[in-house]
Formats: C-alpha cells, sequence, structure tokens
C-alpha cells in the first residue's frame, strides 16, 4: 500500500544503529554443525543451499562454498511470497546437476543424496517436509518453527521421492563467524535468522519501520489506524498497542501521593509489528 501523502515526506536516509554490533554472533551448535556438514559429504551427492527471498544477498554463507563446495550445489529461493510452496523444479534440477557431475565413490549408488543448507530459519526443514507431501504423499519429517535453532545437528536421512530415489538431509542453520556489517545482521535478524532478544526488539522494529518508509510500504497505517505514515517508532509503537489493548498500569509518583496510569505495552507492540511482517502481512518487502 502506498499513500501519495507518505510519498512526498522526507524520509530517515541513514539508520543510527547506535553503535550496536551483531556482528560476532555465532553459537557453539553452529560450529559444531558446520563440522557435521563436512564429515558427511562423502555419503552426498549434491547440496541444496536454500535462501529467504527477501534477503539474497545478506543471506549468503560464504563458509558453505569455502568448506562444502566440493559438491554440485543448487540454491533454492524460499518464502517469495510467504505461501506454501510445492517445490516443483527441485528434484528434476537435482536430477540433472547430479548426472553432469562426477560422483566419484558414489558413482554405484542407485540413490541420491542431497544435504540441505543454509543460514537459520529459511525454511529448510519446511522445503523437505514439502517435497515428501509433493511426490510420497506422505506429512512432515522434519520440526519446523518460527524462530532459529530448530533443528540443532545433521539428521538422518529423509526420503522425498521413489522415482528417482532421493533422500536429503537436514541440517542446522549455520551463519557466518562474521557478518559484514550491522545493518546486514539486522536483516538477519528482521527474517528471523538471529534471536530477537540478542538484538533487541525494539531497534529492530524501529529499522522496520525506517525499510517500509524507504521503499513506500504503508499498510501499516491502515492496519494499525494511524492517520498518516511516521517516522518516529515510539509514536508507531504506542499505536499499535493501543490498538491491540496491550497496555499496562504503571505506577507514576506525584506532589499529592502515587497515581496509577495507563501505559502503551512497547515491547508487546514491536514484537507484533515483527511478528506480522515474517507473516508478509505488510507488504512484499526486499530487504537487500
Amino acid at each position: 500500500m502506498r499513500l501519495a501523502a507518505g510519498a512526498l515526506r522526507a524520509w530517515r536516509q541513514r539508520f543510527d544503529f547506535g553503535g550496536r554490533d551483531v556482528a560476532a554472533w555465532f553459537p557453539g551448535h553452529m560450529a559444531k554443525g558446520l563440522r557435521q556438514m563436512k564429515e558427511m559429504l562423502r555419503k552426498v551427492d549434491c547440496l541444496i543451499e536454500v535462501h529467504d527471498a527477501r534477503i539474497p544477498f545478506s543471506g549468503r554463507n560464504p563458509a558453505f562454498q569455502e568448506s562444502l563446495g566440493i559438491r554440485p550445489h543448487l540454491l533454492v529461493l524460499n518464502k517469495m511470497d510467504l505461501a506454501d510452496l510445492t517445490h516443483k523444479a527441485v528434484i528434476p534440477l537435482i536430477t540433472d546437476l547430479v548426472s553432469s557431475s562426477q560422483r566419484y565413490h558414489r558413482a554405484e549408488n542407485v540413490e541420491y543424496c542431497i544435504m540441505v543448507i543454509g543460514v537459520p530459519n529459511v525454511g529448510k526443514s519446511s522445503l523437505i517436509n514439502s517435497m515428501r507431501r509433493l511426490h510420497l504423499k506422505k506429512g512432515k519429517a522434519s520440526r519446523v518453527g518460527g524462530e532459529p535453532g530448530i533443528t540443532k545437528a545433521v539428521l538422518t536421512r529423509i526420503q522425498v521421492s521413489e522415482r528417482p530415489l532421493m533422500y536429503l538431509l537436514d541440517t542446522p542453520g549455520v551463519l557466518a563467524p562474521r557478518i559484514e556489517s550491522v545493518e546486514a545482521g539486522m536483516k538477519l535478524a528482521l527474517c528471523g535468522a538471529i534471536r530477537d532478544h540478542l538484538v533487541g526488539e525494539d531497534i529492530m522494529a524501529d529499522y522496520l519501520l525506517y525499510t517500509l518508509n524507504k521503499q513506500q510500504q504503508f499498510s501499516y497505517v491502515q492496519r494499525y489506524g494511524l492517520g498518516e505514515p511516521s517516522d518516529d517508532i515510539e509514536s508507531v509503537l504506542k499505536r499499535v498497542a493501543l490498538k491491540l489493548g496491550r497496555t499496562h498500569k504503571v505506577k507514576v509518583l506525584t506532589g499529592t501521593g502515587d497515581v496509577n496510569v495507563i501505559a502503551p505495552d512497547y515491547p508487546a507492540a514491536a514484537y507484533e509489528l515483527l511478528r506480522t511482517f515474517r507473516k508478509g502481512e505488510l507488504g512484499l518487502v526486499l530487504l537487500d
């Protein structure tokens, strides 16, 4: 949704990150996960690297190419419209890719074994489950969730096709040991690749508002009953909280004694704004 009045405003041209640094966030289980992937390479024919379509550049992890690049590599853009995808073209592409590549010691194997990799929360498990439903008419085999860290280790092989006989390996999401910039880290966090509390829901909501205004995506105005687009995150979150009834009592000390006043729940409002964006309800937004 684009509003003519909003398009004429002068929005922030730069975002102030306030000296924050999220570049070194690399939990131990991620380093362990990358080691496990390297150990499994001898049993793998091909790699599927899954990307969140909203961060096609910030979502790349160069460590995958450096550590796992010996195998044929297929990039899949997931969450194109934040809806269920059928992935009908994936298996034919894999078959062609593996057939045109050296399989070395796996040349005698009749089945294909494919490792699915990517940064956290890009939909690797969802891709596997979707392919199982499409080709085997079976339910989910991998646990999925809307936050990073659901898959903690390289799992056993999961069958996704009968003809050709194909198995996929789900893997934990792995970030680069050093994220190139605070802004790249913020984009990853907005898409759920970094846990919210490590970055801060308040600054994430503000960066989201900055991005929406910069791209003239003003659907938040109508959704939360604002009179017009705003570049002030505090006033936007106040309106979001009041719209949702997310308020709490605060005791204020006055000259005549304590007075209870109703105050907006800003953290709850920030979480609501982020959740709504991740569900695609604030428009289609390309962060990179």
